[in-house]
């Protein structure tokens, strides 16, 4: 038996399980195989293909003009790199909002052509009948409140949400509707962490958070923010494990210096 074929794969039952025990959850974006296969084999238990790949990957302001195909392209390069990860995929704004049929194609789409694990949806009580009809077609969804950065144009700010009592007993009650429609797993964004907290403990599905305090029961961070390739998105909730900005800019600049006086390629490094 060789070695990948023992590694034991993440499911949504393992996440369900992790919550049980009090084990915290890994979670990080991936876009590319080269990155995704890094980031598997460094354990992490959940890749998120998001639609931030509008940002990072394509250089948009927003996640907004991010198509489903393109979201399909991102999963496939994932998708044959993960050995253990759970992989999870955005649906892109406009393929599920409003019409739960084009809901249930568009994720339809993600499973079979990326076969991929679960698809990801941003809302509450306004996306449920898309998020039922997926799940009755045995799709897993992960939900998404708090800051929903496919809705920016509406709030005009990606400022920390559920501030007043009013949003914050909303987004409790779409976390409920969420979970009671069959969600194994909920993204909270940008929120006050008492309130992330309070869904965590009232939930007994996973709560993921990003912005969202330590009470939660995983965390979730764009791969290229915390290792320091944006520099440019500085939040307070980001931590920077690297500074690879730093890194590749100084490994380009000595390349360029030796193909440019010679020292590159030397004797040993022909053929």
């Amino acid at each position: 038996m060789s070695i990948e074929s023992k590694i034991k794969a993440v499911t949504t039952y393992r996440l369900s399980e992790m919550k049980q025990r009090g084990e915290k959850i890994s979670m990080l974006t991936s876009y590319d195989y080269s990155m995704a296969r890094i980031v598997d084999q460094a354990g992490i238990d959940v890749i998120l293909v998001g639609d931030s790949a509008a940002n990072v990957m394509a250089g948009y302001e927003t996640t907004v003009p991010i198509t489903l195909d393109d979201m399909i392209y991102h999963a496939r390069s994932v998708r044959r790199a993960v050995r253990r990860a759970l992989i999870v995929v955005d649906l892109p704004f406009g393929t599920y909002q409003g019409n739960s049929k084009e809901a249930l194609s568009s994720a339809i789409r993600i499973m079979k052509e990326a076969e991929t694990d679960a698809v990801k949806l941003e809302g509450g009580e306004e996306i449920l009948e898309s998020v039922h009809r997926i799940l009755c077609s045995g799709i897993p969804v992960m939900g998404h409140l708090g800051l929903t950065p496919q809705s920016i144009h509406k709030y005009g700010t990606y400022n920390v949400r559920a501030r007043e009592t009013e949003e914050a007993e909303k987004l409790v009650k779409d976390a409920r509707l969420l979970e009671e429609a069959g969600c194994f797993a909920l993204v909270l964004e940008k929120i006050p962490a008492e309130l992330a907290t309070r869904v965590a403990k009232e939930l007994k599905i996973p709560v993921i958070g990003i912005g969202a305090g330590g009470g939660v029961d995983g965390q979730v961070l764009v791969v290229h923010d915390m290792l320091g390739i944006n520099k440019a998105f500085s939040p307070r909730f980001l931590r920077r494990y690297a500074d690879l900005d730093t890194i590749i800019t100084s490994a380009v600049e000595n390349y360029v210096s030796d193909v440019k006086n010679l020292s590159f390629p030397n004797e040993s490094e022909q053929y």
